[in-house]
């Protein structure tokens, strides 16, 4: 699958996040912890520069829990901070301000013996869409302070929110970056519903997603569609079979795929599968 998307309102939010970069004191990336390499736009990288970064893996509770702490050695070993947590439940979200401090030490001791003391830290959110941004600051914030929605690409223009300990917040669009080297990041995004449904074969979607719990977490499909004798399926079968076990057959004995593929993307998306992560280092 040929995946792409780059609406033109990143271009300008890539432009905003450079604008701004100069009066932030640390840059919070959120990935989903589902797919922490394929959910990073390496064009932050770029964009950031040397400034402080603290890499948080949201949405941990509905990843597969043994790959958590395995994520968060393994940028911990590229010398970039990483915390496990989750927007909806608030795993770990008591110490995400104290991570900020201790990144932030040596320049909070040089500003207080300039005399400067009880200076807002300026924090800026950044990520793809999709991995939770406004989940996670409204639960930072404790109120509704930033739009959420399950579908990407609901944050258009930037926001500053104030917190009560002296943060401020500011949030920013997703950005994706304008062309998948590889497909399977394209695939993965897609499957999480960083990428707009409308744009994809959701038939063909699925079919890859299908293969891959196959081959992972088959437990998941037994579980969840009762669905058994599969490992010699592959991409169409384990469709159809899905589809027959849900008892979507049309007219004719046909298996009605379109809404079996509708079914297991939203089932995956909401964590009804079980906790799935979709890419663990070794695969690098």
């Amino acid at each position: 699958m040929n995946i792409q998307w780059y609406p033109g309102h990143m271009t300008k939010a890539k432009r905003m996040m450079q604008e701004n970069l100069k009066i932030i004191d640390l840059i919070i990336e959120i990935v989903d912890a589902r797919l922490p390499l394929s959910s990073r736009n390496p064009e932050i990288d770029t964009l950031v520069g040397n400034k402080p970064r603290l890499m948080l893996l949201n949405k941990a509770d509905i990843a597969d829990s043994s790959l958590n702490e395995v994520w968060e050695k393994y940028f911990e070993d590229k010398g970039i901070t990483a915390y496990a947590v989750s927007s909806t439940s608030g795993k770990n979200f008591n110490f995400v301000f104290e991570k900020c401090k201790v990144l932030l030490a040596d320049k909070i001791q040089r500003e207080k013996e300039k005399g400067i003391v009880n200076r807002p830290i300026k924090i800026m959110i950044c990520g793809v869409p999709n991995v939770g941004k406004s989940s996670f600051i409204n639960k930072l914030s404790g109120r509704k302070s930033a739009i959420t929605g399950d579908r990407p690409g609901v944050t258009k223009g930037k926001q500053w929110i104030r917190l009560k300990n002296g943060f401020e917040l500011l949030d920013t669009p997703g950005i994706l970056w304008p062309k998948f080297d590889d497909e399977a990041v394209g695939l993965k995004l897609a499957y999480t519903g960083a990428i707009k449904d409308e744009i994809i074969d959701t038939e063909e979607l699925a079919c890859n997603l299908l293969e891959y719990l196959k081959d992972n977490y088959p437990a998941s499909l037994e579980t969840r569609y009762k669905m058994t004798d599969f490992a010699e399926l592959k991409g169409y079968e384990l469709l159809e079979y899905l589809g027959r076990k849900r008892g979507f057959v049309v007219s004719g004995g046909e298996i009605d795929t379109e809404r079996a593929a509708g079914i297991l993307l939203d089932e995956f998306r909401a964590a009804r599968l079980g906790n799935i992560t979709l890419e663990k280092p070794s695969d690098f």
